[in-house]
């Protein structure tokens, strides 16, 4: 068929491999790790080198029932292990990690689940390259939300 005619002929019972031909098991093979960790919900999303393909991207909400859980550790916990296995599969073995809160005129800090979704790539096996905060500064800014007397609680 048409697709034996592109990629020559392929064996039966043996395992697709994904992800870079002819490298050794201890050859780092490099993605990037976009985390992104706001208040309500936590992005663990593996690209290539570029950023153009992705890989794997789960988030907290994927994991989770319920709607407040979706930004907790645990959450962020459960999504980092499921790329790390979908990370392993295409051959990836290693992660640059590019951590990013809201930003903006919003906040800076980056939400409960960024620790923990990093931790949990580390222990599944990943090996982590640099790790750098990409969350957007403005040099100056819209006005923010709230009002000129701010937020009254």
């Amino acid at each position: 068929d048409v697709h034996e005619c592109i990629m020559g002929k392929k064996e039966e019972g043996a395992p697709v491999k994904y992800g870079p031909a002819n490298v050794g098991d201890d050859t780092h093979v490099f993605g990037v790790a976009h985390i992104y960790a706001s208040f309500n919900d936590t992005f663990v999303h593996i690209t290539d080198l570029s950023g153009r393909e992705t890989i794997a991207k789960v988030t907290g909400g994927m994991k989770v029932k319920a709607d407040r859980d979706e930004s907790s550790p645990y959450a962020a916990m459960l999504a980092a292990q499921d790329v790390a296995v979908m990370c392993k599969n295409r051959g990836i073995n290693a992660l640059h990690i590019k951590l990013r809160a809201v930003g903006g005129n919003k906040t800076k800090t980056a939400g409960p689940g960024a620790q923990s979704a990093l931790r949990a790539l580390a222990r599944a096996g990943m090996r982590l390259g640099r790790i750098e905060d990409v969350t957007p500064t403005p040099t100056d800014s819209t006005r923010r939300k709230g009002g000129r007397r701010g937020r009254r609680l």
